[in-house]
């Protein structure tokens, strides 16, 4: 009898760690958000921002056109702002680290650790697709502008900052604030406005018409995007 009772004080403790291990809670892994949602969400936040602009300025986003120059027959505008003064065409990218390269460098690198090709030669390309449907406009001046988000810092040529330059490297948050001051340097440079608002719908309409929205197309585009820059 003695030795039933002290077999029971000896197992009881171990039962009771046991009983408390199988009942902790488990810690639910913490979801992390896909590449692809963080980049919808940060075209969201530019939404947004151009929303704000001035009555007399109208904008596109995801716009898709053809281009003969491009390798994958096509140019992909994230964002397009027409004004009185000229056309922003923005470039979104979705890096974290270190934005380092020159304006005239083909390639750039985000922290060291892979290349990127000059968005600003990206840029280009969207341009000279954009100038070629809207050839009936000659005098258009084009504002290309590059937006990182906060999680980059830049290692770039100083000029890209400032902001008498038409080739202008931003944060995502100070996007707006960019096309304000730019759009004040033009006034302060010539009062008169280029396009009348005629002007900048007739811009808006030529673009929109062009703009290709067939879902089959877009994904050949992005599948042909991939095959080139080797990803």
């Amino acid at each position: 009898m003695f030795k039933k009772i002290l077999e029971f004080f000896r197992s009881s403790p171990k039962k009771e760690i046991e009983k408390k291990r199988t009942t902790k809670k488990s810690v639910k892994p913490v979801r992390k958000i896909e590449p692809a949602r963080i980049g919808e969400l940060g075209e969201h936040k530019i939404n947004i921002q151009l929303d704000q602009l001035p009555k007399d300025c109208k904008y596109l986003s995801d716009i898709l056109i053809a281009n003969s120059k491009s390798k994958t027959g096509y140019s992909q505008v994230d964002h397009l702002v027409i004004t009185p003064y000229g056309l922003f065409v923005i470039e979104t990218k979705n890096y974290n680290g270190e934005i380092k390269g020159n304006k005239n460098d083909r390639y750039w690198s985000v922290s060291n650790r892979f290349k990127m090709y000059n968005p600003f030669f990206q840029n280009y390309g969207h341009i000279k697709a954009l100038e070629y449907i809207l050839h009936e406009f000659k005098t258009l001046t084009f504002v290309s502008m590059i937006s990182f988000t906060m999680r980059c810092r830049f290692s770039v040529d100083p000029e890209l900052r400032k902001i008498h330059s038409n080739d202008l490297i931003v944060y995502d948050v100070e996007l707006t604030e960019f096309i304000q001051r730019k759009l004040l340097r033009f006034k302060a440079e010539s009062p008169e406005p280029k396009h009348n608002e005629i002007a900048i719908n007739r811009i808006y309409e030529i673009i929109q018409k062009a703009n290709i929205v067939d879902p089959i197309i877009r994904n050949e585009h992005i599948e042909r995007a991939k095959i080139s820059s080797g990803k």
